[in-house]
């Protein structure tokens, strides 16, 4: 993917340097609706609870229900580019953030509709959110409470060693999923989906199953807009489309070492992943993305 050292200001928090540190809280990685992907720590729990681990409610979901103690955005310290290792990843997963939302912005004002930008914090080891605390197993995660996706940089090295699945673009492809989360934030869709979860626990996974799909619809809505800028390079859809494979619930589930299991299924399985972001790359279409609707996921 071809792209540049710019991002749009006010949308990146670097704290990687300090600040923002786990200060008290609960810990991210309860169930809910108005969560994201934290692949790491899916596997972390596949493990706990098909070996007859302790009593983890759900994998890594994080909701807007916990308590709010995240630090001042003023108390995060960057890393000076001169001294930075990561100064490139860095670089990009700020203009991949930027361009994102840059074009969930013109979607939103062709509809007549406003959009609040989230930010993105990137954070080393451990990060107090609205959510509560975390640790970069957690992997990468939306927090609706305070509007933020949250990066641990490491993670990118953890998709190609865990999941078999690196490239610029795979890590692109999660990127535009959190902000898929944010927009479904923004449109009311995770508020909507956590009250029927709600009154309908029994369909509480087909329901969260539909929304993590439907960020997966909008992450390929933003590579059309990038195929359709001329900023696509050969092999990027394949990466993004091998992530999405990648992070599966049966797949993992599989990788894991246990049954797969798919009642327990709360992401999708891989083909129908790969399927969904194939359908928003193809439309280009919000509509299209209608998981709710659809009787055939």
């Amino acid at each position: 993917m071809r792209w540049e050292r710019r991002s749009r200001r006010g949308d990146v928090i670097d704290a990687r340097g300090g600040g923002m540190r786990p200060r008290g809280g609960l810990p991210v990685g309860r169930a809910g609706a108005g969560g994201a992907v934290g692949i790491v720590g899916l596997i972390v729990y596949l493990l706990v609870s098909q070996l007859g681990g302790g009593g983890t409610t759900g994998t890594f979901g994080v909701d807007s229900g916990f308590p709010s103690d995240a630090p001042a955005a003023r108390d995060a310290q960057g890393i000076p580019a001169a001294q930075d290792p990561e100064r490139d990843l860095r670089d990009f997963s700020a203009y991949v953030f930027s361009n994102v939302q840059d074009s969930w912005e013109q979607i939103f004002a062709a509809s007549n509709r406003g959009y609040e930008r989230a930010q993105v914090v990137l954070y080393r080891d451990a990060v107090s959110t609205g959510c509560g605390s975390a640790s970069s197993a957690v992997g990468p995660f939306y927090c609706p409470a305070d509007q933020r996706v949250y990066l641990d940089l490491s993670f990118y090295a953890d998709m190609e060693r865990q999941l078999g699945a690196g490239g610029d673009f795979a890590w692109a492809y999660v990127i535009a999923h959190e902000v898929g989360h944010h927009v479904q934030n923004e449109l009311g869709t995770s508020r909507e989906v956590r009250g029927l979860q709600s009154e309908n626990p029994d369909d509480a996974n087909e329901l969260s199953v539909r929304l993590e799909l439907q960020a997966d619809c909008y992450s390929g809505i933003w590579a059309k807009t990038v195929y359709d800028a001329g900023d696509l390079e050969r092999g990027d859809i394949r990466e993004a489309v091998g992530a999405s494979e990648a992070v599966g619930d049966d797949r993992l589930q599989g990788n894991a070492g246990g049954r797969v299991n798919p009642d327990s299924f709360t992401h999708g399985t891989s083909e129908q992943r790969a399927r969904w972001f194939n359908e928003g790359r193809a439309s280009g279409d919000p509509a299209a993305c209608d998981t709710f609707s659809a009787e055939e996921l």
